[in-house]
This record gives structure tokens, C-alpha cells and sequence, in this order.
């Protein structure tokens, strides 16, 4: 298991994947406030990456920064080895950055076919290829195609949320806190279509309250406390961690 100190020096295996999202030395603040207090974190072609932490640790302002919603105030931001620091959401998106925020977001008074094509609004035509991919991952959303999004459940509307930004077309999938508010059964297929969607060539960073769910699906996390990463290692390692499971599993020692 690594710490902060060692999360930027990975060791660089010939086998190993090319880092698809790069973020060194990251400070972001609200005015005073610092968020993001030097973060490193490196994010590989084709992983499923969870980034935990407690409420105000700083994990949905990482993913705002990666999006281009926040603008960091020191640090760099490097997709496929280019610097996104710097760049609008919508060019964000357009180099194939795909963001699921926290709360769906849906249009609730557009149909679920239209909240779909404005994930789409980046091409020119949306293209039946898009739609068809969704369908599949999802087909209670092509039962409820002409169906308002507001009038969905929690469940559906975070399904929807999560086919508007594959819409996209993205390499790099940014998913926070999908499990919230969502029954059991549920959340056990939200993740299975997360598996899914990394299974199919999109890499994926994964902010989740639920730490036993995330790392169940990870294959490595990042630990965040208060703005700085505490700890990185190997999914498995981390939910075999004592530490991890007392603070986020909700374990006593043994």
C-alpha cells in the first residue's frame, strides 16, 4: 500500500496500461477554502478506478475539475497526456470526457428519448448506434422512451443519467455517488452495468459512498481525506484493510 507521497511515482511495468487521466499536484479552492490540496491520482486505460472518502472530502470536486466545471488553481489535469485544465465542459466532453453528476440532473418535463439525444447534442445526427447501445444496457429506458424523465423512479433516472453521458461517446466515464438514495436490488444493478460499460472499453472514475460496492468493482482507490490522498493501493488490498474497513465499511476491529 502506497501514500500520498508515493502515488505519483508509480512504479511504469512494461505491461502496463497508458494512464488515460493524469492529475498532479491539484489545488482547488472556493474562495478561502482549499478543496483540493496537491492531489495526485492517475487513472489507466481501461481501469475501473474508486476515489473514497468521507462528506467534504474533496471527491465531487475532483471529478467538477476533471469535467471542467471548477477551474483548479494550481496543478495540471493531462487526458491521454494533454493538459484539460484549462478548457471549457463542453470541450471537456468533446475529447471524450463523459460526467454523471451527483443527483442525475435529469430534464424531468423531456422524455426520456430526448434527455438521450441531448446527450448527443456534441454530433451532428444521434445515431441509432448510440440509442441501441443504451437500449441494451438499459432497457427500461427504451419501455419508457416517450415516458417524461421526472415522472421515472430513482432507479430510472439515474439509468437515464448514466445513458445521456454514454451518448457521448466517452473514453473516460465520471461517475459520482450512482448508488445514492437507490434500493439494494438496485444499486446491485447499477453496478453490474458500470462492469459492463468498463467491460466495453470505457475506463471509469468512480466516486461511491457505498466502499464495499466500489471496491467490489475497482481495481484500485484512492483514499481522500480533506483534500489530500492519504493512501492508493489495489482495490482488494484496500477492502481487506483494516483502516478502510472501520472508517468506510462500518466495521469494528476484530
Amino acid at each position: 500500500m502506497t501514500s500520498e507521497g508515493a502515488v505519483s511515482s508509480e512504479p511504469s511495468a512494461p505491461t502496463a496500461a497508458a494512464p488515460v487521466l493524469e492529475l498532479r499536484g491539484l489545488h482547488v479552492a472556493y474562495g478561502a477554502i482549499e478543496a483540493l490540496k496537491g492531489m495526485d491520482l492517475i487513472v489507466r486505460d481501461g481501469e475501473v478506478v474508486t476515489l473514497l472518502g468521507a462528506n467534504g472530502a474533496g471527491k465531487t470536486t475532483t471529478l467538477q475539475a476533471v469535467s471542467g466545471l471548477l477551474r483548479p488553481r494550481q496543478g495540471e489535469i493531462r487526458f491521454h497526456g494533454e493538459r484539460v485544465d484549462g478548457l471549457a465542459p463542453h470541450e471537456v466532453v468533446r475529447l471524450g470526457i463523459g460526467h454523471v453528476p451527483e443527483g442525475r440532473r435529469v430534464f424531468p418535463r423531456m422524455t426520456v428519448l430526448e434527455n438521450l439525444q441531448m446527450g448527443a447534442y456534441r454530433f451532428r445526427n444521434v445515431r441509432q448506434a448510440d440509442l441501441e447501445r443504451v437500449f441494451s444496457l438499459f432497457p427500461v429506458l427504451a419501455q419508457r422512451r416517450g415516458q417524461d424523465a421526472g415522472t421515472l423512479s430513482g432507479g430510472e433516472q439515474q439509468m437515464l443519467a448514466i445513458g445521456r453521458a454514454l451518448m457521448t461517446r466517452p473514453n473516460l466515464l465520471l461517475l459520482d455517488e450512482p448508488s445514492m438514495g437507490l434500493a439494494p436490488l438496485i444499486v446491485a444493478q447499477i453496478f453490474d452495468i458500470i462492469r459492463e460499460i468498463n467491460a466495453q472499453n470505457t475506463t471509469v472514475l468512480l466516486v461511491e459512498q457505498n466502499a464495499a460496492q466500489a471496491l467490489k468493482l475497482a481495481d484500485r482507490g484512492y483514499v481522500l481525506e480533506t483534500g489530500s490522498i492519504v493512501m492508493s493501493a489495489p482495490a482488494a488490498e484496500l477492502l481487506s484493510s483494516q483502516r478502510i474497513r472501520e472508517a468506510y465499511l462500518g466495521e469494528g476491529a476484530e
